[in-house]
């Protein structure tokens, strides 16, 4: 017995590069870097001087009562799976025919505004207690059931969290949800909010934010930078999208993922090698059918040159053919959101055929020796787009697109 396909019929996108999935998507081909000064008022002793933070949240009718029990990250996601429904055409409940609609949210952290704001109450602000919705507020499944109540989706809702791959493993867990029968639609992605003084300064700790800009595989890449953001896909079983009538964007054809099993923040090559070929496996893909990798690309020297020997060791002689890019030279590291955001690159790379670039590159780096497509977009036919997600732990996860 055959499984059933899967394929995309809306995105939502939310991120410094722009207030919707087209914004985002005019930014990265036209290689514009979102990431600036950071401005978010009482941040003391902080030393990070920029990030990828949103200039403005769009508008939106959401009810006061939902907004009081809702995190940044929560209102993101909501925003995201809001346009995403609207493209697949099941933004109406109403209007919605008979089905199982479900949502699947990946975050990185939590809702770390509520958990500062909590702290600053008891220990600052001489206050008893925090704010009541504290708890629902910090909680990683908020964006998952905010996105469910606001949209009244009423199929599978959960939350998923592996740190920087929890937009992927969302995406994997929808498709496996899919291909199990149980639910018709599934809304998945990532959201995160990090840009606050304690997850601030807890990385400026771990030494690997970037002093100026984002320069994944670049030789003079110094460190990754945060940012904000959500990204959101409608995944629907190919036979309720046809009987719908519904606009197909791509297919998602398969998912891996491994893990290191081996350091809390070093990566290893074999686990990301592994977690690619699960997905090529998956998706019954030959090497040769995949044409561009987004990769994970976070501008560490530790990550850049280990991605690139795994890709090396999957793909062989292949590699050399690959494009390959890094979207988190614009949209910067939005951690759980990442894979998320960078699921509408694949997808709208397959449409459009144009790969986004990696942007701030100045100088090769004899160990990232793939085509890294420097600075500047291409015109390329793409059918298959990969996007890899390697997080601390070793948590791997790669999904893989489709042109339909």
């Amino acid at each position: 017995m055959s499984l059933p396909r899967v394929v995309v019929t809306g995105v939502g996108g939310l991120s410094c590069l722009g207030k919707n999935a087209a914004e985002n998507w005019d930014s990265m081909r036209r290689g514009v870097c979102g990431i600036g000064p950071l401005d978010v008022p009482g941040l003391p002793d902080v030393k990070t001087a920029v990030a990828g933070q949103i200039a403005e949240i769009p508008e939106h009718s959401f009810e006061k009562r939902a907004l009081v029990s809702m995190s940044r990250f929560g209102l993101l996601a909501a925003i995201t799976a809001g346009e995403a429904l609207a493209q697949a055409g099941l933004d109406k409940v109403d209007d919605r025919p008979p089905m199982r609609l479900g949502t699947v949210i990946g975050v990185g952290i939590y809702g770390n505004d509520a958990v500062e704001q909590g702290y600053d109450a008891l220990h600052f602000s001489a206050k008893k207690r925090p704010e009541i919705f504290s708890v629902p507020k910090a909680m990683p499944s908020s964006a998952a059931v905010h996105v469910s109540m606001i949209h009244k989706l009423t199929g599978p809702v959960f939350g998923v969290t592996s740190a920087c791959a929890s937009g992927n493993h969302a995406i994997a867990s929808a498709l496996d949800l899919l291909r199990l029968g149980r639910a018709d639609a599934i809304v998945a992605g990532g959201s995160d909010a990090p840009l606050s003084f304690g997850v601030i300064r807890a990385w400026e700790v771990m030494r690997i934010l970037a002093k100026s800009a984002c320069r994944p595989f670049s030789a003079d890449r110094d460190g990754l930078i945060l940012g904000e953001g959500s990204g959101a896909v409608v995944l629907e079983t190919l036979e309720s999208a046809e009987r719908r009538g519904a606009t197909i964007l791509a297919e998602l054809v398969g998912a891996g993922m491994s893990g290191d099993a081996s350091d809390i923040v070093a990566p290893t090559v074999e686990g990301p090698a592994s977690a690619m070929r699960n997905c090529l496996a998956d998706a019954g893909l030959d090497l040769s059918e995949v044409d561009y990798i987004n990769a994970h690309g976070t501008a560490t020297m530790g990550n850049d040159k280990t991605e690139t020997k795994a890709i090396r060791e999957v793909f062989g002689a292949h590699a050399d053919k690959l494009s390959v890019s890094s979207t988190k030279s614009m949209h910067a590291h939005c951690l759980g959101a990442s894979s998320a955001i960078e699921a509408l690159a694949c997808i709208h790379a397959i449409r459009d055929g144009i790969v986004p670039p990696t942007v701030n590159y100045n100088e090769p780096d004899p160990e990232c020796d793939l085509d890294v497509t420097p600075n500047v977009a291409r015109e390329r036919p793409i059918s298959v787009a990969m996007s890899n997600a390697f997080a601390f732990g070793g948590s791997n996860a790669v999904v893989a697109f489709k042109a339909f």
